[in-house]
Formats: C-alpha cells, sequence, structure tokens
C-alpha cells in the first residue's frame, strides 16, 4: 500500500532571473549560485560552461561550435502523508532540455543531475553523527538511508514522476576522496573512460538503498571521473545527446564547486585517488560558497527533523515497513 503518500512535482526555470524561493533547500548549487551581488554574471557564466562543454562534446555537424543550448529546470518534489497533511519538500533536481539550433527542436534531457534532499540531510548531518558521538570507530546504521529509498522509490513509481517523465533519472555526483579509483579498458565515444574502485562508497550504498548503482566514467576532454547513478543500463538507455546533457550540467557544476579535483590541471591517471587538499588546479571565475554549503546541510537535517521525521514518525514506520512488505 502506497496511497498514504502521494507526491507531487513542481518546476521552474533556472536561468539568469532564477532567484531562489522560500522553500528551496539553501544548500542546492543552483542556490548557492544564484545570491550575491554578482547572482546574474555569476549563473551567466555557469551557463556557458555548460553550453561550451556540451558543444565540444558534440562536434560532429557542428563547425562553429555553437549549434546546441542547454536549458535547465529545477524541478521540486513534494510528499503529502494522508489526506489534509502539508506537503513537505522532498527533493529537488534538475533536469536539462537541448536546443537544437540548427534544426530548431527541443530534446528531453535526463530527469536527475544534481540531486537534493532534506532527508539525506538529516541522515548524513544529523544522524549518523548522533549514531557515532562517543564511539572509538566510526560506523553506519544496518538501517541507514532506509527510510529515504524508500521514498525516493516510491517517487519513481507514483503517477506524478511518470507523468511528468518518460525516463528514469541519472545523477550525477564527484566521485569519493575516501576510495581509490582504477582505469579499465572500457571506453564509451561520450561517456569516456570507465573507472573501477577499490570498494563501494557510504554514498554507494546510500543510492543503492534509492534503488540506484554506480559507475564511474571520465569523459572526454575531462580530468576526473564522474560518478553515475542510475536504474537499468546506462549506455543503452539513453541518447548520446541525453548523456551529454548530464555530463555538460555536472561537470561544470563540480569544476565550480570541487576545482581540486575537477579543474586539476593534470588528468587522473591508472590509479586514481581524488584529493580536495590538492594545490595544482585553477578556479572558475563563479563564487561558490563551500563553508556555507556544510553548514546550512546541517541546519536543514535539523529542519528536517523536527518538520518531518518527528511529527510522522510513526505514521513513517507504519509506512515503511508495509512498503517493505
Amino acid at each position: 500500500m502506497r496511497e498514504d503518500i502521494t507526491y507531487t512535482i513542481n518546476s521552474i526555470p533556472f536561468d539568469e532571473d532564477y532567484r531562489p524561493s522560500d522553500g528551496t533547500r539553501a544548500t542546492t548549487n543552483f542556490a548557492n549560485l544564484a545570491r550575491g551581488e554578482g547572482r546574474r554574471e555569476n549563473l551567466r557564466n555557469a551557463f556557458d560552461m555548460i553550453n561550451n562543454r556540451f558543444n565540444a562534446l558534440a562536434p560532429w555537424d557542428n563547425p562553429h561550435g555553437d549549434r546546441y543550448a542547454v536549458e535547465l529546470e529545477i524541478i521540486s518534489a513534494q510528499a503529502s502523508l494522508g489526506h489534509g497533511s502539508d506537503a513537505f519538500p522532498l527533493i529537488e533536481i534538475l533536469k536539462p532540455t537541448i536546443l537544437d539550433r540548427k534544426n530548431d527542436r527541443r530534446i528531453d534531457g535526463i530527469p536527475g543531475n544534481n540531486f537534493s534532499s532534506y532527508v539525506r540531510d538529516y541522515d548524513f548531518s544529523i544522524l549518523l553523527p548522533r549514531h557515532n558521538k562517543g564511539r572509538p570507530d566510526f560506523s553506519i546504521p544496518d538501517d541507514f538511508g532506509d527510510l529515504h529509498g524508500k521514498l525516493f522509490r516510491c517517487f519513481l513509481d507514483s503517477p506524478a514522476y511518470r507523468t511528468a517523465f518518460s525516463k528514469p533519472p541519472v545523477i550525477c555526483l564527484s566521485v569519493s576522496s575516501s576510495r581509490t579509483y582504477h582505469r579499465t579498458e572500457n571506453r564509451h565515444p561520450v561517456l569516456g573512460i570507465e573507472y573501477r574502485q577499490d570498494q563501494l562508497s557510504a554514498t554507494d550504498r546510500y543510492f543503492a538503498k534509492m534503488g540506484l548503482r554506480a559507475r564511474c566514467f571520465m569523459p572526454p576532454g575531462s580530468v576526473a571521473p564522474l560518478a553515475f547513478y542510475f536504474t537499468g543500463d546506462l549506455p543503452a538507455d539513453y541518447s548520446v545527446l541525453e548523456l551529454i546533457g548530464t555530463i555538460s550540467t555536472m561537470e561544470s557544476f563540480q569544476k565550480i564547486y570541487r576545482p581540486e579535483i575537477y579543474n586539476a590541471n593534470s588528468p587522473a591517471g591508472q590509479c586514481y585517488r581524488p584529493d580536495l587538499t590538492h594545490r595544482d588546479h585553477s578556479v572558475t571565475r563563479i563564487v561558490y560558497d563551500r563553508e556555507e554549503r556544510s553548514r546550512l546541510a546541517i541546519e536543514q537535517g535539523q529542519y528536517a527533523e523536527e518538520n518531518f521525521i518527528k511529527p510522522n514518525h510513526a505514521m513513517l514506520a507504519q509506512w515503511s515497513a508495509r512498503h517493505a512488505a
């Protein structure tokens, strides 16, 4: 039984005029970029990066490198528990639309990209530190991420998602600085060189409970692999242009807020360990407050606990048990 939780979806353009609403998580990458006196230039520079990267990855029939542009929407999903309950802002993702200027047509991109969740903030910034307080060795609870995973999978199965999107999401994140990645002989024309890690990260296990598995690829012209989380078959289920939309969007974000990894001055080698203290890197002209993002993750985790987890604890436990069954 899943009727106890219903989902609604809203979308707004993410463009030069974007201003974060009161309901938007302040830790989202797009909200961080859209504040301050230089917000419009900040956003314009980010979109230029995305468009330039897209055209670099799609050079065929594109002699001037300007055939394509990427338009982005912020997709917000709210969850309502039971009849008459207030909707809680559960998830935010980005969806690209690819504009083909040569043929004057618009092509749907893959929903997902950046992934943002209040409950994930609660799990990683509140629940996990609380679990490890006073423990001599760091550990992760066996049920860590269970609720979030079920909420996410239920969202993908919901009429709201199936009506809005024709394909499952692909979420693209930075590789983990706590893992070592090894280059393989597997290559894809757009995804690039596949890397495999020595063992799963905490994020990999967390996303596995959401029904997503990870593969890591370093696209042509990139300096570090990206972690792609998906259902199904990543190379086979999506078109080349759809994949380029995801890569160009998320690699540009990663260059902005993980320049030590994704804007390094030399590419990843055969054996690669990401390092956020790496000094040999370039910084973009785009302002991004990484310290604020970390601080707000704690505040927003507390918000999720006070406004979603605690008030609905009994109902969520019952729903979670039914969903597992």
